[in-house]
């Protein structure tokens, strides 16, 4: 395997990380490591011990699939993560895990995800949102989005949403939990050096959310401890409150679902809106999708929207180039191997110490040529359509927008769901999409991975 040499402790390796952090250009230089190496699996010191870096999906298919009770969490992530989400879903492992997983299960059933009544009450809230900012001569929708999602969420999960749309600037939530979400992100990625930065601000905007959450969560216990019947509908809230009433575990469980219901969402949505304001060949494709597969102004349906195979292109397409979650972290639990980047060739297994960490890219493993062609670098939806001519492509463990194996996403068709109508309502109500901001897709990595500029643009 081929080793890149790192400073003393890699010291030097997290200082460079913190500086192309900064510049927005983490993920890109990832990519381009492994471009000049011209290898798909290597090691490096970094943060004290050696790390492996790996966009083989053979090597991730076995950490997530195939040997995935040699795999954990890595502790960096897990210590970062606890400081503002506890212990729930996304910072645990073995049956604590599991418990998270089961418990939010009934949340995303079929019956659960295909609410369009409740997507269109807040896709009518974003329409509106838009329309009071139309003497401007741009919208970010990107803002919107996760305003739109915060909304979305807080219904879903807690049978009442923060009505973050209609306080705008006003509202404290969206802006403390994206402020406490970047921090921990960065945590995760430079260690206690990012203990330095921040701090305050992070523990102002912990305290506030505690405090937001506990109110809904106080409120339910009590209503059920005087018998107050439960909406008919399930909410993951008042599940949560029959289980426990112990308010620091379900406010818990609640914050780790949230990313799940409001960033991945949010995310998608402003990647695709940033391009769609660039592209409007790829526009004009999707109205005539819409015009043909809905009649004119019809709210599209469940079903209907599983059927609209162009839109669903132009999502996956999304996911790929710009991955809501472009790199992730395990650490083996055993003395283990990987099945490839060993020996001369790179075709031989690679040995894996206890408690060493490996490190894979989406976004890197996403843009390989030899999978995804010589325009993998290109948003072209195209590439997914079945045709008479052949299949679209099937691209295996080399695509995993939402990660792979028993800790696949529950939440995945929710947000293509959300995304998905929402962009129709979008498309439905506005005849004209115009960009207002031409800078290139630049990241913004803090738990989920967005367009650093938002999606500036113009409707009418």
């Amino acid at each position: 395997m081929p080793v890149r040499e790192g400073s003393l402790f890699g010291l030097g390796t997290i200082l460079k990380v913190v500086k192309i952090s900064k510049a927005s250009r983490l993920l890109e230089a990832n990519f381009s490591r492994f471009q000049k190496m011209q290898t798909k699996t290597f090691s490096m010191m970094t943060n004290g011990q050696s790390v492996i870096y790996t966009i083989d999906p053979e090597n991730v298919r076995a950490m997530l699939v195939t040997q995935f009770d040699s795999w954990e969490l890595s502790a960096l992530r897990k210590t970062a993560y606890t400081r503002l989400l506890g212990h729930g879903i996304f910072t645990t492992d073995g049956d604590a895990w599991k418990h998270s997983r089961a418990m939010l299960k009934p949340s995303f059933t079929r019956g659960e995800i295909g609410n369009v009544e409740m997507l269109e009450r807040h896709s009518e809230s974003l329409i509106k949102a838009i329309r009071l900012q139309q003497d401007q001569n741009s919208v970010d929708l990107g803002d919107l989005f996760f305003r739109m999602t915060t909304d979305f969420a807080t219904e879903y999960l807690f049978g009442e949403p923060t009505e973050s749309l209609e306080r705008g600037v006003e509202d404290g939530f969206c802006e403390a939990f994206s402020g406490g979400l970047k921090y921990i992100g960065k945590l995760s990625r430079v260690g206690r050096l990012g203990l330095f930065f921040g701090r305050t601000k992070f523990q102002a905007e912990r305290r506030y959310l505690y405090n937001f959450i506990d109110r809904y969560v106080r409120r339910t216990l009590e209503d059920a401890k005087d018998g107050a019947k439960f909406p008919s509908r399930h909410t993951f809230l008042h599940e949560l409150s029959r289980q426990t009433n112990d308010v620091v575990r379900i406010r818990t469980e609640l914050l780790n679902i949230l990313i799940a219901g409001r960033d991945t969402t949010a995310s998608l949505l402003t990647n695709t809106w940033h391009v769609l304001s660039h592209r409007p060949d790829i526009v004009a494709r999707l109205r005539k999708e819409i015009a043909s597969d809905l009649p004119p102004q019809k709210r599209p349906t469940f079903e209907e929207l599983k059927n609209l195979t162009y839109l669903s292109a132009v999502f996956k397409e999304s996911l790929r180039l710009h991955p809501v979650i472009p790199l992730n972290t395990r650490e083996a639990t055993v003395p283990t191997t990987l099945p490839k980047g060993g020996g001369p060739d790179g075709t031989q297994p690679v040995f894996v110490a206890k408690g060493q960490p490996v490190i894979y890219s989406s976004y890197a493993m996403q843009r390989d040529k030899n999978v995804f062609g010589d325009d993998a670098e290109e948003f072209h939806p195209e590439r997914w359509l079945d045709t008479d001519e052949g299949k679209g492509i099937r691209p295996g463990f080399s695509y995993m927008p939402f990660n792979a194996g028993p800790r696949i996403c529950l939440g995945q068709q929710l947000a293509l769901m959300e995304a998905s109508y929402v962009t129709v309502r979008l498309l439905q109500e506005f005849e004209s999409i115009e960009a207002r901001d031409n800078r290139p897709w630049t990241e913004e990595i803090g738990v989920t991975c967005v367009n650093k500029y938002g999606a500036k643009v113009a409707l009418a």
